[in-house]
């Protein structure tokens, strides 16, 4: 199917639809329904897209398999624009392929957000520590896209395995070389994995905010999409490389996406109950799997769903002899999980280098096996893109008068077992000064 840069994108022959309660209806050809019947994407049907947020937020019971379907829908939509719009720009335009292979690649772009999420352990990213060290989720996603399973599927469309793997998981979580990816190669990850308009995350805000009840992660993700563009770098040290950039008209639409990720971050992702039964998975999964570590092997890791977990963690609550037994009682029978018993305040910032390291400490010798610390402290940086802005190319972070406010979502907790919280919480009123003085 050819397609110009300057005309509309044409539509593939779209013999399926699905009802989805974020995009209403999502169109699926009959290649792409070849993919999502296979066991690898089936499996996504068990796999929680929030892990055990359902606990604290009861609707967030959505799984991995409805947001791939969301993220693939997205994908398509950005493809078709940036195509439409790509013959605005000469020194972009260089970087795309032939018109004849648009077509191939618009598949390839859909295909790529449709299996993104294929490594997912179960309960998602609650399970992530439990890989071998350097590896992820992204690697096991790449090697259940190539593996022969799914390469009997790709030879019939037909497409590349690789073209579809590097879609999937972007430059910093591809395990081969950066060499691998062309400029092309690049701009088409970008669609689904990139940090300040990728699909992936412009679904999994508004499908998380929708199920959770909460408000956070909305914005006008319609008018963000149909001002996408491919721009040349506003990047110094990256003078001409094609990016995915933005209209001057989209930018409120782009600082709602980021002020929607900030509070979902703050509100829902790092909900201190939500962290605390993540450790308690976590510590379950660690006596449930064998030699306490997630298996790479693709059938393996096809084989483990979020099913067999909860029934194996079902079974240990209930048999004090059985592995795994402690976290699976706090979390499946008495919700007796952590509660907080510290949170730095802005003047113990000023106190201490890390207040939450000390008071951790201090606790655990106080209240040893049942203190815990959770921290998250990541390195601020603005959001920056590119921005045309009537055909010149600015910096997002120079016209947006937002986006270098917003701060970046951090939590630390340190917790402690409901049967020692009060005990802990007077302990902690009558020692926090010497603790926090303490060099």
């Amino acid at each position: 199917m050819i397609c110009r840069y300057d005309s509309p994108m044409p539509s593939a022959k779209y013999e399926h639809e699905i009802r989805d309660p974020v995009h209403t209806f999502i169109r699926v050809s009959s290649d792409e329904r070849r993919v999502i019947d296979s066991r690898p994407f089936q499996r996504l049907r068990d796999i929680h897209q929030l892990a055990l947020t359902y606990m604290v937020y009861p609707g967030a019971t959505h799984r991995r398999f409805e947001h791939c379907l969301g993220v693939m829908d997205l994908a398509g939509r950005v493809f078709d624009v940036i195509v439409r719009h790509a013959h605005r720009r000469d020194e972009v335009r260089q970087f795309f392929p032939p018109d004849e292979k648009l077509q191939y690649w618009r598949t390839v772009v859909r295909m790529g957000a449709l299996c993104h999420d294929l490594g997912h352990m179960p309960f998602s990213h609650g399970a992530e520590e439990l890989l071998p060290e350097g590896y992820h989720h992204e690697q096991l996603s790449v090697d259940v896209i190539l593996s022969p399973e799914m390469q009997e599927i790709w030879l019939q469309i037909p497409l590349i395995a690789k073209d579809v793997a590097k879609v999937a998981v972007g430059v910093k979580k591809w395990p081969g070389s950066e060499s691998d990816f062309s400029p092309w190669d690049e701009l088409m990850t970008e669609i689904v994995t990139g940090d300040a308009f990728g699909v992936d995350r412009i679904d999994y805000l508004l499908r998380d905010s929708l199920h959770a009840g909460v408000a956070y992660g909305r914005f006008d993700h319609y008018r963000l999409i149909d001002t996408l563009r491919v721009l040349p770098s506003a990047d110094p040290d990256k003078p001409g490389k094609p990016v995915i950039g933005i209209e001057r008209g989209g930018l409120h639409a782009a600082e709602g996406l980021q002020l929607g990720r900030y509070f979902m971050f703050e509100q829902l992702y790092f909900h201190k109950v939500r962290r605390a039964l993540d450790i308690h998975l976590k510590a379950f999964l660690r006596a449930f799997l064998p030699a306490g570590t997630y298996p790479i092997d693709v059938d393996a890791h096809l084989r483990l769903t979020d099913n067999e977990v909860l029934a194996a963690m079902r079974k240990a609550a209930e048999d004090p002899a059985a592995p795994g037994h402690e976290p699976a009682r706090r979390i499946m029978k008495d919700r007796a999980f952590y509660r907080v018993l510290y949170v730095p305040s802005a003047d113990d910032l000023t106190k201490a280098a890390d207040p939450i390291g000390a008071v951790h400490r201090a606790a655990r010798d106080r209240f040893p096996g049942c203190v815990e610390k959770d921290v998250h402290t990541p390195v601020a940086r603005p959001m920056e893109f590119a921005v045309d802005k009537d055909g010149a190319i600015v910096s997002s972070v120079a016209e947006s008068q937002i986006l270098g406010q917003i701060p970046t979502a951090r939590f630390g907790y340190v917790f402690i077992t409901p049967e020692k919280l009060d005990e802990g919480r007077r302990w902690l009123r009558q020692n926090i000064r010497g603790i926090l003085e303490t060099p």
